[in-house]
């Protein structure tokens, strides 16, 4: 038994200055260089960062951030937020993630997805009609690699292995691998089949919802005759030293954000109300004062049963000196009033695992 870990996400968000100067992508990756570095400092358990190749987020190449940040840190977990597998290679994801482990001295970790973009696919030529079986061939030579044996494989998108070796291997065990899930119960399931763990994205709406999601998982894991795997949380918001604060400072990059997105994908712009609720004690933006925040989590992680709490701290074009007070309050205030609410030993440690 131990504690809920409380780690951060972020997407390198391209942002701006206090007076409004919108920040270049490359100061932006050194800026979260410096967030991770702040991040380890007041003890969080993670940083998750994630992958894209549009204008409005910083990093396509995680692992070359995370390495920077391993060379900068001392004992915070390294790793994605998501790596979008369906477009990349699963032997190099390995290699890149199992040489992110030897430099951070075992401290790597990957939370494989499909992406909730799709720019990926054209980028590097890929045909999203095939955006299931992608992912589904992809992951069965993932597990296949991760398991630290000879490859033998044949799928339906690449060439097959057989008897294949693949460098460098982890030096300890078996990389840590989540499956992030946004609302499929079909990928709660494949997480399952392949015995890793469970991430949920919750975006929107009450995230006690996803309680059948973890009952499903659960199910699914005795029928695929695995023990119990840690499910952990990904989630935004912003914590300042009043509630009134965090909205305020998060409310227009919110409303930034949303709309942009939105408008790719034919949503409506955000109220205020929607916000608020959203923000609210039912809703899935974990804003506010430590105290409330730190409530919400707990709330969360008992519904849940929760092995860990990872915020998405980045929001738009949110500046970084914000972030960073964000970041020291989840840290020195957030994470001991959780532990503190939910009691020494009430969250189960996540299962060891070991190269057969």
């Amino acid at each position: 038994m131990k504690k809920l870990e409380i780690g951060l996400d972020t997407f390198g968000d391209r942002t701006r200055t206090t007076d409004g100067k919108q920040l270049s992508h490359a100061a932006v990756i050194r800026q979260l260089v410096e967030q991770a570095e702040l991040a380890d400092r007041v003890g969080l358990a993670f940083i998750g960062v994630g992958e894209h190749h549009r204008e409005d987020f910083a990093v396509s190449a995680p692992e070359v951030v995370l390495a920077a940040i391993a060379g900068r840190t001392q004992r915070i977990r390294l790793g994605s937020a998501v790596t979008v597998l369906s477009s990349d290679d699963p032997i190099r994801v390995f290699q890149r993630f199992s040489t992110l482990d030897a430099v951070s001295n075992g401290r790597a970790e990957v939370i494989l997805g499909r992406g909730s973009f799709t720019e990926s696919f054209p980028l590097f030529g890929f045909d999203l009609a095939r955006y299931e079986e992608l992912f589904e061939d992809k992951l069965s030579l993932f597990a296949k690699v991760r398991a630290g044996t000879p490859v033998t494989w044949s799928g339906s998108t690449r060439s097959p292995l057989t008897n294949q070796n693949v460098y460098p291997p982890l030096e300890n065990g078996l990389l840590r691998t989540w499956i992030g899930v946004g609302g499929s119960p079909e990928s709660v399931v494949r997480a399952a089949r392949y015995g890793f763990d469970l991430m949920l994205a919750i975006i929107g709406g009450n995230p006690a919802r996803f309680a059948s999601y973890v009952e499903l998982y659960e199910d699914a894991l005795k029928k695929y005759g695995f023990g119990s795997r840690p499910v952990g949380v990904h989630a935004p918001g912003h914590v300042a030293e009043s509630d009134e604060q965090a909205r305020t400072e998060l409310w227009p990059h919110f409303l930034e954000m949303r709309t942009k997105i939105g408008g790719e994908r034919g949503w409506a712009p955000p109220s205020r109300a929607q916000f608020d609720n959203e923000a609210g004690p039912n809703g899935a933006l974990f804003v506010g004062s430590p105290e409330t925040v730190a409530h919400k989590i707990a709330a969360t992680a008992r519904t849940l049963k929760l092995s860990r709490f990872d915020l998405k701290y980045s929001n738009g074009p949110m500046p970084h000196e914000q972030m960073l007070r964000s970041i020291e309050l989840i840290g020195t205030k957030v994470a001991p009033r959780v532990h503190e609410l939910l009691g020494a030993g009430q969250v189960e440690a996540p299962a060891t695992e070991t190269a057969s």
